[in-house]
């Protein structure tokens, strides 16, 4: 079976059992959200945490829980990891020194679900700190984004009323009912795969075949790399993250990881079009998901199949910065997966793709993240999408813009279109602001365009929350420590903001009947527009700074 045809099968089975697990998670999510009873561990965890989860939030309540928590996770983390060496279960000699800088991008990092790593795990980290600290923070900051969406979900459907939910029920909910037991289930399914979990530091000393001596980390790697991939969170125990063998032993254990990446932002429309009580809409938004997704696997595929590397004609380019257990074709899948996600997980090394498919990770990352994005960031951010397709749509026909039953008004636009705004002027200004700095270019491995694709790389993926890089930016400095864990504070809590507002906007609107003039916002031309809408809106954001990158390094 040739390279194309075992990719092609590869991405075929993948979007099967997608298809296939849709309608039952997405059901059982909409459980989930919409149960009136408590478990009785919940009600124990309600009690700890002083909350009643009777009380209904309005949507200032809500942001300013998610605000607060989500602060005290910063403070947490950050102090967590500067006293990790007197703590048990330390590395006996970390080669990378735990800066304040670097503990506070780190902190940032997971907190807002970006995983951006500017060390190497193995090396750095404690047990302690990947255990209680990051894994904790891959749990709830994926349970944050579902629960904003979820909410913003309820702005759609409910009438003339300041409610949202409760985010701290929400929260518990999502962790406890979701990500757990699936997390589970896959770090059991990946340790059947080979993935290690132990408690073994830097004392297994192997002898190489050249005779030398190696020391081998192990560690709590499977339990990790499960929640790591299904909360689109990415960040990787080892250095390698997903291209190494301990965390991703086989073939198809790459396929299991690319599965639990995207599993529950494809299941998500299925929850939202239960909880506006037409399913239809639901399956509207995930056909624009599928739509997008599909789009970039073909392209990202065929530019990697058709001309290997960065350096097309140099021998063995094929598999340069390609992990040989997966082969080209499966690498794509992984890449493209986890950048259309906030996942930013890899198995192959973006900066060595060629030219062309180095910019198609950018760009799905630019599309903000909805094909099927995060982890409950990707839904509500593809909502966000249909209502400016909805107004644009209006102003064509000279109509008040409805969707779901609401109006989108001048008020409901304005949030759309500052969310909307808000990752690219980040992620534009930060690669401006460093290209402009003479130390931080020294940063970049590479000069002319391809060392911009590194500076724009970094900034994207910091503002859209997702953590993957091109890896040829030294990005442990206190400038790009600081600069980047900004990016990702503002990238990931002002559009929480404006969707919370949003969502508080819609809820107070009673429901506006359908008419002859309502576009009607399940057919396949709904689907086409939202699609073409949103790729026109990025095209016409980054197009002149890609032109400046991957675009001249491509045509050059």
């Amino acid at each position: 079976m040739g390279a194309t045809t075992a990719g092609i099968v590869f991405l075929a089975v993948l979007v099967a059992a997608l298809v296939l697990v849709h309608v039952p998670l997405g059901d059982y999510m909409f459980r989930v959200y919409s149960a009136e009873r408590d478990s009785a561990v919940e009600r124990v965890v309600y009690r700890l945490i002083g909350v009643d989860p009777r009380a209904e939030q309005s949507w200032g309540a809500y942001a300013r829980s998610v605000l607060a928590f989500s602060s005290v996770g910063i403070l947490f983390l950050f102090v967590f990891q500067l006293v990790q060496d007197t703590l048990p279960l330390h590395l006996h000699d970390p080669a990378t020194a735990m800066t304040p800088s670097l503990a506070w991008n780190t902190a940032v990092s997971f907190v807002t679900n970006t995983n951006w790593q500017a060390y190497s795990g193995e090396s750095t980290q404690g047990y302690l700190v990947q255990m209680a600290g990051l894994a904790v923070q891959n749990f709830v900051s994926a349970a944050v984004g579902m629960a904003v969406a979820v909410a913003l979900v309820r702005g759609f459907a409910r009438q003339r009323t300041g409610e949202l939910g409760n985010f701290w029920v929400d929260l518990v909910r999502g962790t406890l009912r979701i990500l757990l037991p699936i997390a589970t289930v896959g770090a059991i399914v990946l340790v059947v795969g080979g993935s290690i979990q132990n408690f073994h530091l830097n004392d297994q000393v192997v002898t190489t075949l050249g005779g030398a001596h190696q020391t081998i980390t192990g560690g709590p790697v499977a339990s990790q790399e499960a929640i790591k991939e299904l909360g689109t969170n990415g960040g990787g125990f080892y250095n390698a993250n997903s291209a190494h063998p301990f965390e991703n032993p086989t073939a198809w254990t790459n396929w299991v990881e690319i599965f639990l990446i995207a599993v529950i932002g494809f299941s998500l429309p299925r929850t939202f079009g239960r909880l506006v009580g037409a399913t239809r809409q639901g399956f509207a938004i995930a056909g624009v998901m599928a739509t997008l997704a599909l789009i970039s696997f073909s392209v990202t595929m065929w530019l990697q199949l058709q001309h290997h590397g960065t350096v097309p004609s140099s021998a063995g380019a094929a598999m340069e910065g390609v992990e040989q257990r997966f082969g080209v074709a499966d690498s794509a899948v992984f890449a493209v997966t986890t950048t259309l996600t906030s996942c930013g997980a890899v198995d192959s090394f973006h900066d060595s793709y060629t030219s062309l498919g180095g910019m198609m990770t950018m760009f799905n990352m630019q599309l903000g993240e909805v094909a099927p994005g995060g982890v409950g960031s990707g839904l509500y951010g593809m909502l966000i999408l249909a209502v400016i397709t909805v107004f644009i749509a209006g102003l064509m026909v000279g109509r008040t813009p409805e969707y779901l039953g609401k109006k989108i008004t001048p008020r409901e636009i304005k949030l759309a279109a500052t969310y909307f705004l808000v990752t690219p002027l980040i992620a534009l200004i930060g690669t401006a602001t460093a290209m402009a700095l003479p130390g931080e270019r020294a940063a970049m491995l590479n000069g002319g365009p391809h060392g911009l694709s590194e500076v724009l790389y970094a900034f994207t993926s910091a503002a859209n929350n997702n953590g993957s890089a091109f890896a040829g930016l030294s990005a442990d400095t206190d400038w790009y420590n600081t600069a980047l864990g900004l990016a990702m504070v503002f990238g990931r809590f002002a559009p929480i903001v404006l969707v919370l507002a949003l969502a508080g906007s819609l809820a107070k609107q009673g429901t506006t009947p359908e008419s002859v003039g309502t576009l009607p916002t399940y057919r396949p031309q709904f689907v086409g527009m939202v699609a073409g809408v949103t790729l026109i809106l990025v095209a016409l954001t980054f197009l002149p700074m890609l032109a400046l990158g991957p675009l001249a390094e491509g045509i050059h």
